[in-house]
């Protein structure tokens, strides 16, 4: 998996402490979605967030440090393997296609953007089983010609 250095003492914590992501995310005042992703390695902390956490959880200077450093955003070809995230590519891979022309439809030629967005997950109670409700809410770019 590809994930920040410190990942692995971060999530030994995390279990060790019993502390959730949503607690840590509050604590340091940010997304929940948007503050995994940076404890797993996509976005980098402030020197602040990142000393925060490293108090909440305890963690080596190494660890924190490496929470600040600049990410490489590159997609990790075992990751599609895993089944959780292979569904998320099937659905882009079902979707895309008709998002793209729904996009086009509604706003004209250009993409949503992947950078300026928010990203929120909930459950969601059903009668036939809890549901996964995940939201992107991302800025409209159109193509400049």
């Amino acid at each position: 998996m590809a994930c920040t250095p410190g990942y692995t003492e971060i999530e030994e914590r995390r279990i060790e402490t019993g502390i959730g992501w949503q607690e840590i995310a509050d604590h340091i005042e940010r997304p929940l979605v948007w503050t995994v992703a940076a404890l797993l390695g996509s976005h980098p902390l402030h020197q602040k967030e990142a000393a925060a956490v490293g108090e909440l959880l305890a963690l080596s200077g190494e660890s924190v440090a490496a929470l600040q450093r600049q990410p490489y955003r590159t997609a990790d070809p075992s990751l599609s393997t895993d089944p959780t995230i292979y569904r998320f590519v099937e659905l882009i891979n079902v979707y895309g296609p008709a998002f793209k022309a729904l996009i086009h439809e509604e706003f004209g030629d250009g993409i949503m953007s992947a950078i300026n967005c928010n990203v929120s997950f909930e459950r969601r109670a059903h009668p036939d089983g809890d549901r996964v409700v995940v939201t992107i809410d991302g800025k409209f770019l159109p193509y400049q010609w």
